[in-house]
């Protein structure tokens, strides 16, 4: 059997798997797979003795692939998701400032969240997302959701759509317009957020699902950044932080807080050490660190685990390969 032969097979079966899985968890209400702690450990300690395997190959000279690095890899970011393992984690000065930020909220607040990221930085932001509205939820905030990239709004929508089915938020009855609002996508970037310091319904003359601005009592009464008693921006880029902290907090005053994508993150520390950023979640980290703080565990905190296992593999075979 040739070798190309041998990866069809592969990845028919890894497709076959992977339909299978998806089949069970939409037709058929399949429970989501925990590994107790010790076969975690045990999966783990296997992992490890393979890699100790390798190196002794390596050392005689039998040398792996490099489609043997990328099965390794795979299976560091995949397995994980399935342990009950749990990884110390110890929040940031600036998560612990955004956290209260946010807890210096009076219920009732209004807190404008605006969602510039799309799909290809949802891992990392979305775990955010769904944590700051959780919080939102819990302790009687009004978000209202903006949106300055395309594929914004919509990502809100699926992070309310997690929150929102929660049982203690469910319980709450929590109507759309009056509670939250999700004012949709603008374009212009700066413009946008220039307009809004005077004018929101000018940039949003109706909300996602088309209702007129003037009939939605969430924010009717809002003129601009003044009507507004907080600002948190999930950026992936331009426009985002950098632009909403220019113009809406430097020229109008707005409290913001913001959450980045790792690789943004630490352009915006010094945002915060000026003062000019509340808080700062950065990354998958931060997203983590945060959900710490509120002993709720999710997908940011289920992420870290991942990343982590997938670091070590991958600092492993550079040991190897030097050897």
């Amino acid at each position: 059997m040739s070798t190309k032969t041998k990866e069809y097979i592969a990845m028919g079966l890894i497709f076959g798997l992977a339909l299978i899985s998806y089949l069970g968890k939409t037709m058929w209400a399949w429970q989501p797979i925990a590994l107790s702690t010790g076969v975690s450990l045990a999966l783990s300690g296997v992992v490890l003795l393979s890699l100790v395997y390798i190196l002794v190959l390596t050392i005689k000279g039998k040398l792996v692939g490099r489609r043997t690095v990328f099965v390794y890899v795979g299976i560091a970011v995949s397995i994980p998701s399935f342990m009950s393992l749990e990884q110390k984690i110890t929040p940031s000065p600036e998560v612990i400032q955004q956290l209260e930020s946010f807890q210096a909220l009076t219920p009732g607040s209004k807190v404008l969240m605006a969602f510039d990221y799309d799909p290809g930085s949802a891992p990392e932001l979305q775990p955010m997302a769904v944590a700051v509205l959780r919080f939102c939820f819990e302790n009687d905030l009004k978000p209202i959701i903006v949106g300055l990239w395309p594929q914004g709004p919509q990502q809100a929508e699926m992070a309310l759509s997690v929150v929102l089915a929660e049982d203690s938020i469910a319980a709450k009855n929590l109507q759309r317009g009056v509670d939250y609002s999700n004012l949709g996508f603008q374009s212009g970037n700066e413009f946008v957020i220039q307009r809004m310091g005077s004018d929101f319904k000018s940039m949003f003359p109706s909300n996602y699902q088309g209702t007129p601005y003037d009939d939605i009592p969430l924010v009717r009464n809002i003129k601009n950044f003044s009507n507004v008693d907080y600002g948190f921006n999930l950026s992936a880029g331009y426009p985002g932080t950098r632009e909403w902290v220019q113009l809406a907090g430097d020229r109008f005053g707005l409290n913001l807080g913001a959450g980045n994508t790792a690789v943004q993150a630490p352009e915006m520390y010094v945002y915060v050490n000026a003062g000019q950023l509340s808080g700062l979640l950065g990354g998958m980290t931060g997203a983590a660190e945060f959900e710490t703080l509120l002993e709720k565990p999710g997908k940011g905190t289920k992420f870290m685990l991942a990343q982590s296992f997938a670091h070590m593999v991958v600092i492993a075979f550079i040991l190897i390969g030097n050897v």
